[in-house]
């Protein structure tokens, strides 16, 4: 199993784009949409230092029918809208495997995650391919059959080893002592601690990038 990042330009007429663009530094995260009777009614959150703005801005787009403010804060606000653009459904529908919630979105860009097999990830990518959009798979990382990252024994050992301080500066014990306590040989602690935290690293950090520029 493949569990894999994407950041997708949104279409150039979306509301959400001009909003996000108008306002760059603003985050929209996208909980959750549906389609009713060809509107999108959408759940979601917007962070922003300038939240009075860039609520007036989304509830004043040609696109929204209704915007309501379900709870606030000086910067972030909860919304429920209700919109003529359909945009993000009729991606949604073009797509074999359906990006997960929740959906952000930073200055006419949306991210997401996707999990599935190779073929699965291997298709997606190529109906991406074969859109005008522009994208970047920003991250992915292979994941075992029951969708856990690490196996149980480099589950065990790094949790061995974060109890008895073998990540604290300065450590508080050494693979020798690892060993030890888990009645192994040096070398398959070391070994398996390798390999369990480059799987958690890689979770975490950027994988091979596909240019914005070089996509269609």
């Amino acid at each position: 199993m493949l569990k894999a990042r994407f950041r997708i330009q949104l279409p150039g007429d979306i509301w959400i784009r001009a909003v996000s663009q108008e306002f760059p530094d603003a985050t929209f995260r996208l909980l959750a949409c549906t389609e009713v009777d060809d509107q999108m009614v959408e759940l979601g959150m917007t962070k922003s230092a300038d939240i009075d703005e860039v609520i007036e801005a989304c509830r004043t787009h040609p696109s929204m029918e209704s915007y309501e403010v379900l709870s606030r804060t000086d910067d972030t606000a909860i919304v429920r809208n209700v919109t003529e653009d359909t945009h993000f459904q009729m991606f949604l529908d073009t797509v074999e495997q359906p990006p997960e919630f929740p959906i952000d979105v930073t200055d006419g860009y949306f991210e997401f995650d996707i999990t599935g097999t190779r073929d699965l990830f291997e298709g997606f990518c190529d109906g991406l391919e074969a859109s005008p959009a522009r994208y970047e798979l920003v991250s992915v990382v292979r994941r075992d059959e029951d969708g856990t990252l690490l196996t149980e024994r480099q589950r065990e050992i790094l949790e061995t080893a974060l109890r008895k301080g073998f990540f604290e500066v300065p450590r508080e014990c050494t693979v020798a002592e690892l060993a030890d306590e888990l009645d192994v040989d040096k070398s398959t602690v070391s070994g398996v601690l390798r390999r369990g935290q480059a799987r958690i690293v890689k979770e975490h950090l950027s994988g091979p990038p596909v240019p914005l520029e070089a996509s269609r």
